[in-house]
């Protein structure tokens, strides 16, 4: 009995010294404590809700953790690029878990820091299009999220991987890749509109477009190629929040979906929005869907045709993109279609 009484003094006092500082612990717990102990979350000040919030949003959602156990560390970018080396740096001190909050460009970063990291990825919406959480069906409210967190399950996946500009670029990405006309779209789409309206800002830079003539994209798949001017590489069925475009692919397949569309001018797309909308683009004439794990993709030389990897610019062809297995850890809910759960 003795041993046993100082067993249980001894985890009740370990549990007490892995609280947050700021953890009251008179207040009465709802929730499961969390086998995380070491939990940092970066986040990007200037993400849409975020900003539109001040600092209220990001105090509400670090309550929310602590009151799950988390002994969690803030950590803000200061600017583009910063994210995937806060997670790096995180790591290596010892964060058992990383919690990204902001939009898919943000996430996409953090993801870049990540790569072939055993620490598992957890998804924070707070962008413009939050096309991942989207696709989880985690919905948009950060504190939502934060406080169903010890549901989720931890899953290996595989990431896409971008090399272009003859070398100058080498990316990785959990989305898609988009080439051609979307991609000439966030490369041209207006930072300030995005702040003031946000998915409309590309809706405005989209129909801008409409009568002008497109460059051709060469695709190389398998051995054999292909003419488009757009072509789609996703790992994800949701496309910018609001549709569907690949339609037989999860983010756990080790496979793109790759869906091109031909036209040499941006009037096609008129006709490919309408079967987008009623859900059957696949089936229009123009519209091919492949399956593979690795493309090849060239333009005209005196033409730059831009790419786009989780919906921010990332170069210009020529492009190989291909898939990398067994990448990252990602916490996926329950719900969402899983094969198996990592160890």
């Amino acid at each position: 009995m003795a041993a046993q009484l100082i067993a249980k003094v001894f985890d009740l006092t370990r549990g007490i010294f892995h609280l947050p500082l700021n953890y009251n612990l008179t207040r009465k717990r709802e929730n499961t404590i969390t086998s995380y102990r070491k939990t940092v979350l970066i986040y990007n000040p200037q993400a849409g809700k975020i900003r539109r919030h001040g600092g209220a949003l990001i105090e509400r959602t670090l309550q929310i953790l602590a009151e799950n156990g988390h002994c969690v560390a803030p950590a803000p970018t200061t600017g583009p690029g910063m994210a995937g080396s806060l997670a790096r740096r995180h790591i290596e001190d010892g964060a058992d878990l990383i919690l990204a909050a902001g939009g898919d460009g943000t996430i996409n970063e953090v993801a870049e820091g990540m790569v072939h990291s055993r620490v598992p990825l957890g998804l924070l919406p707070a962008g413009t299009a939050n096309v991942l959480a989207m696709e989880m069906r985690l919905g948009g409210r950060m504190e939502r999220v934060a406080q169903r967190l010890e549901e989720y399950v931890p899953r290996r996946i595989s990431m896409g991987h971008l090399a272009a500009g003859g070398g100058r670029v080498s990316r990785h990405f959990l989305l898609m890749a988009g080439v051609g006309l979307d991609a000439h779209i966030v490369y041209h789409v207006s930072a300030d509109l995005k702040a003031r309206v946000g998915k409309f800002a590309y809706w405005v830079a989209g129909w801008s477009l409409l009568g002008r003539r497109l460059s051709q994209i060469h695709v190389e798949i398998d051995g054999r190629s292909r003419e488009c001017s757009f072509a789609l590489l996703s790992k994800v069925r949701n496309y910018g929040g609001d549709f569907e475009i690949a339609r037989e692919v999860t983010l756990f397949e080790d496979h793109f979906e790759v869906v091109l569309f031909q036209g040499r001018s941006t009037l096609p797309y008129v006709k490919y929005f309408a079967g987008l909308a009623l859900g059957r683009l696949a089936g229009l004439k123009g519209v091919e869907v492949l399956h593979a794990g690795e493309v090849k993709l060239s333009g005209p030389q005196d033409n730059r045709v831009y790419v786009q990897i989780d919906g921010e610019f990332a170069g210009y062809l020529p492009a190989q993109v291909r898939i990398v297995p067994d990448a990252i850890t990602l916490l996926v809910p329950p719900a969402y279609n899983s094969k198996r759960r990592v160890p």
